[in-house]
């Protein structure tokens, strides 16, 4: 027996320190890994660097160093990482020309795509060639891939040019088999958030605002791909309607749609042809990843920060919990801007916004924190897919807002949302209720019955009070009378180049842009960038797997597996956790 515990307590032992080392190994070995990665690349003579457009483009680059292991998952281009290494690819003489393979890409909107295909234009001026493959391109593919001076597809392939729809989801009757709607309350006749909820069809002034801003984005992807391949915008529409997706290649090359046709082993001959090499020679390539690597021209000066606020506004990480992906959250970003007002070496502020809105209480906490930083230095907006509604809210007070032609912004609007459950307990599942109280309203919020019209009142005027601070602050952040805003409020949304005229935006442009306008407002004649929040690192992304807080990988399952039905679903599920008071665009806005 005694020889039995001993044998035991060995093994135990005896495993417990393999583990020990094992996990000590693997954390190492991924270290070196990660490090590996990020250690400085050197560019060889007469090089070419690939764009791969497939999985997603994202508002910002991260690295995910799980993906290391498993080589798998959706892939992922931060638009930020994409347009660095343009420009390096530009000023850099060892780097001839790029290479652009498109596959089946999701970029997150049409403003990323123009703030990627402008960066390509202006690569194009360094004299440097850019050359583009596919076996089937993708409308958003062909958006970007037509910048290129020879745009080749595969003899079988397809181009996908069919223009832009919108099919906004309706979930009013779908609740109403389980006994449950919403009650509304809300300013703004544009405000149309709350529909896929309390209506079975779009209203006619959201029907108005959608085909204007539809047409308006459609209208700058027609005028890009025409300036590229010299065609006139009636005949490129006239293709479209033509069904473009089922021409042969012959056909697509007498239109001027493509430049070639090319099997995908044939592909390299032609780049080797641009770089003069031989076929037996290898070429140097260099990945979007491998770029950011690459040393920039030196950087001498100030600084200048770039804060990305990028998701659904929500205040704390428990209302964080709904959106299922990045959410700015007011406790974090008001600290994060604080730090940054403190900070006497940073000397100006761009708030890089990408959000449809979210609670309109953390979007005031917001709009406060900017307001304090501004009085210490110039805070400049520059606007990336959509910043609306409390997006909107976040940017209004900074000195500048920048903003591309296809920026969804505006929507300044507010509702209250809050379900009736009553009928799937009473009806439904046969829940009865009673109540004794001491006071009028002491139940009020229960779940056992739908609001009086006394209680609506009262939330009603709540509601109004909120909309009337929400103009408030823009009025005079845009230097603008009250009554000027309510003429563009109304929960509008505004491309942004409507935007410009209207006075919601000052410039339109990209980040460059942006960042220039802050040199310029902080009076710096040499400056640097710098990006905030900081990115998770190694150490810290394996502590939030250990402690189960991230769920990257379930969340890309089920991204996958419900597609358009993802978001709204998720909304439904975490309902109680939001805030009821919302400024928001709608909750998907489902353009095809």
């Amino acid at each position: 027996m005694k020889d039995f515990f001993k044998m035991t307590c060995a093994t135990v032992v005896g495993i417990f320190l393999f583990f020990l080392i094992f996990g000590f190994l693997g954390v190492m070995c991924l270290v070196g890994m990660v490090a590996s990665t990020s250690a400085t690349k050197s560019v060889d003579d007469n090089s070419v660097m690939v764009m791969n457009l497939s999985g997603s483009l994202d508002e910002r680059g991260s690295e995910d160093v799980f993906s290391l292991f498993s080589g798998g998952g959706v892939t992922s281009t931060g638009l930020d990482e994409a347009l660095i290494a343009i420009k390096k690819a530009k000023e850099n003489d060892d780097i001839k020309g790029i290479y652009i393979e498109a596959g089946m890409y999701s970029p997150d909107s049409w403003a990323s795509m123009q703030a990627l295909r402008h960066a390509l234009v202006d690569f194009k001026k360094s004299g440097k060639w850019i050359v583009s493959y596919a076996d089937t391109y993708t409308q958003a593919t062909y958006y970007i891939a037509s910048v290129a001076d020879k745009i080749y597809l595969n003899p079988q392939g397809q181009v996908d040019l069919h223009g832009i729809a919108a099919e906004p989801m309706f979930l009013k009757d779908l609740m109403s088999k389980f006994g449950v709607k919403m009650q509304l309350s809300k300013v703004g006749a544009y405000k149309s958030a709350p529909e896929m909820f309390t209506a079975d069809k779009m209203s006619d002034a959201n029907r108005e605002q959608v085909t204007v801003y539809i047409n308006g984005i459609w209208d700058n992807v027609v005028k890009d791909i025409c300036a590229s391949r010299k065609i006139s915008a009636e005949t490129l529409n006239a293709y479209v309607d033509d069904m473009l997706i089922f021409n042969d290649a012959p056909t697509l090359l007498k239109k001027k749609i493509i430049d070639g046709t090319l099997y995908t082993d044939e592909v390299k001959g032609e780049i080797k042809k641009l770089l003069k090499l031989k076929d037996d020679d290898r070429v140097n390539q260099l990945s979007i990843a491998d770029m950011q690597n690459v040393k920039s021209k030196s950087s001498e000066g100030d600084e200048i920060a770039v804060y990305y606020a990028v998701g659904d506004i929500v205040d704390g990480q428990a209302q964080g919990l709904t959106s299922g992906g990045s959410v700015i959250d007011a406790q974090v970003v008001c600290k994060d801007l604080e730090k940054l007002t403190k900070d006497d070496d940073v000397k100006a502020v761009v708030l890089r916004v990408n959000s449809g809105g979210g609670s309109a209480y953390a979007s005031e906490q917001i709009w406060h924190a900017v307001e304090v930083l501004k009085a210490k230095k110039p805070v400049v907006v520059s606007m990336g897919g959509m910043a609306a509604s409390g997006g909107y809210y976040i940017s209004c007070g900074s000195n500048w807002i920048v903003a591309e032609p296809t920026t969804l912004t505006g929507s300044i609007g507010i509702f209250g949302m809050f379900p009736d459950a009553s009928g799937l307990l009473k009806e439904k599942l046969g829940v009865k209720f009673d109540e004794v109280k001491t006071n009028k309203f002491s139940n009020f919020g229960t779940m056992s019955r739908p609001f009086s019209p006394e209680e609506m009142s009262y939330l009603d005027t709540y509601i109004d009070r909120g909309y009337s601070l929400f103009r408030s602050r823009v009025a005079t952040g845009r230097k603008m009378s009250v009554d000027a805003v309510e003429k563009i409020a109304q929960g509008r949304v505004w491309l942004g180049q409507d935007g410009l005229k209207n006075k919601l935006v000052d410039e339109l442009g990209g980040l460059d842009v942006a960042v220039a306008k802050a040199a310029k407002l902080a009076k710096l004649d040499k400056y640097y960038t710098s990006s905030y929040p900081a990115l998770p690192d190694v150490f810290e992304q394996l502590m939030e797997a250990t402690e189960g807080s991230s769920g990257n990988y379930l969340d890309e399952a089920m991204r996958a597996t419900l597609g358009e039905y993802y978001e709204p679903l998720l909304f439904l599920k975490n309902i109680n956790r939001q805030n009821a008071i919302q400024a928001r665009l709608p909750y998907q806005l489902n353009l095809r």
